[in-house]
């Protein structure tokens, strides 16, 4: 386990990391990438969205363009005072302070659950997977953005010593381990000199975990 899988890590990390969190993101995560993973779903007019992991809410922003209602949440109090400032006045957006381990939200509640730069922090982001898949509706839509694991043996090792990296061999199994059947992955990348992303989107089965 990298070190800001430790919950209480990431919390101290963001805490500082907040303030130019905005900043240091789209250099890696930018809206281009953003506005392609979104292409990838299928929005309703009405649809309720989760943003698992909202940060300071960079995916909320891309999410409210398409979304009927967005609930976004986060365990860094930091992080939402920022996306708060975005969007707190919006009664379209909802914050909630929350694990993505163990979601406060009843089984079947949203028809889209969206994770964008979360679950490479999660301890056991097998539960979180399964998790977002309870709180979706059947049938519904899951997508969730990690890191791509670096290719290179002594990038990887450092990589892994931080936080979850993985490939899309690791991905197949998380998100079948999760209950997931339909779902595929895409490669994502800002430049050719930026780490590579890997988007996944799922389809939650009709049968509840």
């Amino acid at each position: 386990m990298g070190i800001l899988e430790d919950k209480s890590n990431a919390r101290v990390f963001y805490k500082y990391l907040s303030n130019v969190y905005d900043q240091v993101n789209r250099i890696n995560w930018t809206e281009d990438m953003r506005s392609e993973a979104l292409g990838w779903l299928e929005f309703g007019d009405s649809d309720t969205v989760l943003d698992v992991g909202c940060g300071t809410g960079f995916g909320t922003a891309g999410l409210v363009e398409h979304a009927g209602t967005v609930h976004a949440l986060d365990q860094s109090v930091h992080q939402m005072e920022k996306a708060f400032e975005k969007f707190g006045k919006q009664e379209q957006v909802t914050f909630h302070v929350g694990d993505a381990e163990r979601l406060p939200f009843a089984d079947g509640t949203f028809d889209i659950v969206w994770s964008s730069g979360s679950i490479e922090y999660w301890p056991n982001p097998v539960q979180g997977l399964e998790e977002m898949r309870r709180v979706a509706t059947p049938g519904g839509q899951v997508l969730v953005v990690g890191p791509d694991r670096p290719s290179n043996p002594l990038l990887r090792r450092a990589a892994d010593a931080i936080m979850l990296f993985y490939d899309e061999d690791e991905a197949d199994r998380m998100f079948k381990k999760a209950g997931f059947e339909d779902f595929h992955h895409s490669i994502q990348r800002a430049s050719s000199l930026s780490p590579r992303a890997i988007t996944t989107v799922a389809r939650v089965p009709d049968e509840p975990l």
